[in-house]
């Protein structure tokens, strides 16, 4: 190589950077002794930013152009100016390329249950998780607060950092938002935008910002969930003598198909004298008349025992039986004026306004009137 072919090199020189990768958020320029060139062009795309650093020290940010480095406009000393040194400039400058696009599609999500006080269902544990993006807003503070010196510095070395930010913000929100768990999914817009209000002083700390933050479920236990799934059916079921009348006609239904002359026998006797009781007519045969036959009134089905629950200063307890309920004002644990409820009340109501428990009453006095 002759000595022009040498000056040229020293010369000339571009700096760039094109990324191929989708997780790259830092890459350093690699030069030779990390050597900066007299006159070297810099150039930076849109979507990346440039930071210069000069014997440690940053010294400056590029955004999106093109830039011509030298002595004359940069706080740098290239190998020109110490002839003799050989070419080797003991001054070492380093140039940062800067991912400032959005990395979209990250994922986050509770760990861990989180407890909150549930207002329907009392003491409740959920889990959460969703979406959001991160974005470099702040070039110079993400590489001295985070990247440091790493050449290539990717998105999962600080997503973890960052998720812990998220669940931790996430769970201080949702126990403190005193929302019921069942309308908990009607309100993630709401929910998200203050999670990502609480984000977003803290990764700008890290030269960050959260674009993007979204609360995909909100879901329950397992058990929970179950349990739920039952109180649903319960409630869709509707009268329950109704629903259970259906229920005997399907099994009878099936039983006849399944099992055999016997069963079918037994099935349609058992059919024909229920509809003949609802139907009468039904159970004879067409054309004859019907028959006396003694009869024999089964006797009434034994009357269903309700149970109560009670609501005290804005928390509810129970179920309790007549019987408890009895003991209860024996101790003065139970008034007149308690509010209770059972299955099928129209809402709660006072316990004297309510006759199968009045009579529990009848032992004490009523109060006196205002006078």
């Amino acid at each position: 190589m002759g000595i022009l072919d040498f000056l040229t090199g020293e010369f000339i020189d571009v700096i760039h950077w094109t990324d191929d990768t989708r997780d790259t958020m830092v890459w350093r320029f690699e030069r030779e002794g990390h050597e900066i060139k007299y006159g070297a062009k810099l150039t930076v795309r849109e979507g990346q930013a440039a930071v210069f650093v000069h014997e440690g020290q940053l010294a400056d940010v590029f955004t999106p152009g093109l830039y011509m480095l030298e002595t004359n406009n940069m706080p740098i000393l290239t190998t020109l100016n110490h002839w003799d040194h050989g070419f080797k400039s003991p001054f070492k400058s380093e140039i940062y390329f800067v991912n400032t696009t959005r990395f979209n599609n990250l994922k986050w999500g509770t760990k861990n249950p989180i407890m909150l006080r549930d207002p329907e269902f009392g003491p409740l544990r959920l889990r959460a998780f969703g979406t959001y993006s991160v974005r470099v807003t702040d070039p110079a503070r993400f590489l001295t607060e985070i990247v440091g010196t790493d050449g290539e510095f990717t998105m999962d070395e600080i997503s973890y950092q960052i998720r812990n930010i998220i669940v931790q913000e996430a769970s201080r929100t949702l126990a403190a938002s005193g929302i019921p768990a069942l309308d908990m999914a009607a309100n993630t817009a709401d929910l998200g935008k203050i999670i990502a209000g609480a984000i977003t002083p803290l990764v700008a700390q890290y030269g960050l910002t959260v674009p993007e933050f979204y609360i995909e479920n909100i879901s329950l236990p397992a058990d929970v969930e179950k349990a739920l799934d039952t109180r649903t059916s319960r409630g869709i079921t509707g009268n329950l003598d109704d629903h259970m009348r259906y229920a005997a006609a399907e099994a009878m239904r099936r039983g006849g198909d399944a099992g055999g002359a016997m069963g079918a026998g037994l099935g349609a006797g058992i059919g024909l004298g229920m509809a003949g009781q609802m139907m009468p007519g039904l159970a004879r045969p067409w054309g004859r008349a019907p028959q006396s036959a003694p009869s024999a009134t089964p006797p009434p089905p034994p009357p269903v025992e309700h149970v109560w629950h009670i609501a005290e200063k804005g928390k509810t307890h129970g179920p309790y039986s007549k019987a408890a309920l009895g003991r209860m004002v024996s101790d003065g644990a139970f008034a007149r004026d308690t509010l209770i409820w059972t299955q099928g009340q129209d809402g709660w109501k006072q316990a004297g306004e309510v006759d199968e428990l009045a009579q529990l009453f009848t032992v004490m006095p009523p109060p006196p009137p205002k006078g």
